[in-house]
């Protein structure tokens, strides 16, 4: 009677995990399937944020080392390059002072990355989209300084992102 518990127990857990839907192997979307390498240039900006090209294309380096799916090389010896551009920086309240509602404590810094992977060998355009990078911070005594502590971490987000769209395609 015991043994026919424990294989039932063990053949319940068998079916429940065979259909986890966990899969070895290449993960990337099939289009990125041949890359290897990939080149960073510096990112384009079109907002009116200062000498944060720079930032942002190093931020999105080393999340894409962190990631491991793709070498970084240059340009000329890389399968692919990934474009980025800069698009927005927001920031908006997210929290009031309390018992003032017209005082802000806290802000939202939202970044918008767009994003264009082109093939060196042929051309073609492989990806694109956009990818967007939040984060929050406390205000001091200088607004512009904390937003400008804050840039890094929205950068960062948006790196997370694009390097997991890069590398599984969601």
């Amino acid at each position: 009677m015991m043994k026919a518990a424990v294989l039932a127990i063990l053949g319940t857990a068998t079916i429940l995990l065979a259909g986890c839907a966990y899969s070895l192997g290449d993960a990337r979307p099939s289009m990125m399937r041949g890359i290897q390498t990939l080149a960073v240039p510096t990112s384009q900006n079109t907002t009116l944020e200062p000498n944060v090209e720079g930032m942002l294309a190093d931020t999105i380096v080393k999340q894409l080392q962190t990631d491991g799916t793709y070498s970084i090389n240059y340009e000329r010896n890389a399968d692919a390059t990934l474009y980025t551009t800069l698009v927005t920086v927001n920031r908006r309240p997210a929290r009031s002072v309390r018992g003032n509602v017209l005082a802000t404590s806290e802000f939202e810094l939202q970044t918008t990355v767009e994003y264009e992977v082109m093939e060196n060998s042929t051309g073609k355009e492989l990806m694109k989209g956009t990818v967007t990078g939040l984060t929050s911070f406390f205000v001091t005594a200088d607004l512009q300084t904390d937003e400008q502590q804050a840039l890094p971490l929205a950068f960062s987000d948006a790196a997370v992102k694009l390097a997991s769209r890069l590398g599984e395609g969601f």
